[in-house]
């Protein structure tokens, strides 16, 4: 199996604050539409394709990869991708949470196998160094809020 996480500051130095709200619009964006925010051609087909109160479930190409998630949204707070098919299965999440200083946290953490492969084997573990990586989910929190910070910049996101 393969468990990663990484927490980020939503607001280091330097940066344009963002609210709670406008990352989690940012998030809520992100879950819709994965093509605004990942690096260009990495996703070339990300569509809705059901919704309901609860949940909606998103069918994209990413990476070459047809897969299909099952999307929850606990407003303002949390993001839970369950992968119904494709390469991996299990739970990626995106949480965002004061800390002890009452600054905001942006938080990514997966629970994730990989279909068919046998579990902790070669592929597994090249997985989990990739994830862990600092070109792996740490660096897709950091693309997440800058391109979230770049919406608002140009008008594409509500100032929330």
């Amino acid at each position: 199996m393969i468990y990663s996480t990484a927490t980020i500051p939503v607001n280091p130095a330097g940066e344009t604050r963002l609210t709670r709200e406008q990352v989690w619009k940012g998030l809520e964006l992100k879950a819709r539409d994965a093509r605004l925010f990942l690096p260009p051609g990495l996703c070339t087909r990300c569509d809705v394709t059901e919704e309901s109160p609860t949940h909606f479930v998103r069918e994209a190409t990413i990476a070459g990869a047809d897969l299909r998630e099952i999307i929850t949204l606990e407003p303002l707070r949390k993001v839970t991708f369950f992968q119904a098919t494709g390469p991996r299965e299990g739970a990626i999440v995106n949480e965002l949470f004061e800390d002890g200083t009452g600054e905001l946290q942006l938080k990514f953490y997966c629970y994730l196998g990989l279909r068919g492969k046998v579990s902790d084997g070669p592929e597994e573990q090249a997985e989990q160094a990739q994830f862990d990586s600092d070109t792996g989910y740490k660096a897709a929190l950091l693309s997440t809020l800058k391109r979230t910070r770049e919406m608002l910049a140009n008008g594409t996101l509500d100032r929330g």
